[in-house]
């Protein structure tokens, strides 16, 4: 299957403009922000700095969160060059869904390999004490991809059984069963 120049370009492109947009608003976030919040929508929209050593939602497996992520971050790497792989070409929505992914991780795991204090975190957002969970660019481009890339996978899913033809004979019976009126 021969890779289009196009599906390159916007599968490296894109993970390129998510990881260093993150790097930049990651350094833009320690070097600027205190763990104070700052808000930029009033109460709706504020940055805060904030450490995460676990993953999303500040899920943490304790002492060893570190490098139990680092590991699933390059295995789901991994997996997801994979699943680029077996892209047909010019399927720009299921490339521009791997790459947001990919691009994601990469940021995220760039912060876990460069130190211990956790993925930088600065995006807040809620209202008053209802906030989601503090999170960065990474974390959009993974799980706006992880969301594309569902439902670019759940629709070929349903070409895949649309595409499939019925069993011969018409519908299935048992032995012994029969189609008589009682």
């Amino acid at each position: 299957m021969e890779r289009s120049r196009a599906d390159g370009l916007l599968f490296w492109g894109v993970i390129a403009s998510v990881v260093i947009s993150d790097v930049i608003t990651k350094w833009m976030a320690v070097e600027w922000l205190s763990s104070y919040p700052r808000q930029v929508f009033g109460e709706v929209v504020r940055f805060s700095l904030v450490y995460n050593t676990g993953a999303a939602f500040g899920i943490n497996v304790g002492d060893y969160s570190r490098p139990v992520f680092l590991v699933l971050t390059v295995g789901a790497l991994v997996i997801l060059a994979r699943l680029y792989q077996a892209t047909l070409p010019g399927d720009r929505m299921r490339t521009l869904a791997l790459a947001l992914v990919c691009g994601g991780a990469v940021g995220n795991l760039i912060d876990r390999v460069r130190w211990s204090r956790g993925v930088v975190d600065f995006l807040d957002v809620g209202w008053g004490a209802m906030r989601w969970p503090t999170f960065n660019i990474a974390d959009m481009a993974v799980s706006t991809g992880a969301f594309m890339l569902a439902y670019v996978l759940w629709g070929e899913d349903r070409a895949a059984a649309a595409a499939t033809p019925a069993p011969a004979g018409g519908p299935a019976t048992l032995p012994n069963e029969t189609h008589e009126p009682r």
